[in-house]
């Protein structure tokens, strides 16, 4: 197994999580309701992926809350990503 990436649009209700590999492919992408057997399914599920997960999310607190603190409480590494960095991010085209 591999590294991992994975991002979470949280909001109020629902997050979105997107998983990525060392090769830029998507083996997960789901939605899931802001509540604690729900995330805990999703962190079981990235696990499976790979052998480290490297978290980003794009809120801080507020929605987010739940979803960082059962990350943490699972020793798990996680970022703030701010929506306008990924929005910038996003809208330039990649140069190779």
């Amino acid at each position: 197994m591999a590294a991992i990436w994975a991002g979470i649009d949280a909001g109020k209700t629902h997050h979105h999580c997107v998983a990525i590999d060392e090769s830029g492919r998507r083996p997960l992408s789901r939605r899931v309701a802001n509540d604690e057997p729900e995330l805990l399914g999703l962190l079981t599920g990235v696990l499976a992926l790979g052998d480290k997960v490297t978290w980003g999310i794009d809120l801080a607190d507020g929605g987010a809350a739940l979803a960082i603190s059962v990350l943490l409480n699972h020793d798990q590494p996680v970022h703030y990503i701010s929506g306008r960095a990924i929005l910038s991010a996003v809208a330039r085209p990649v140069r190779r």
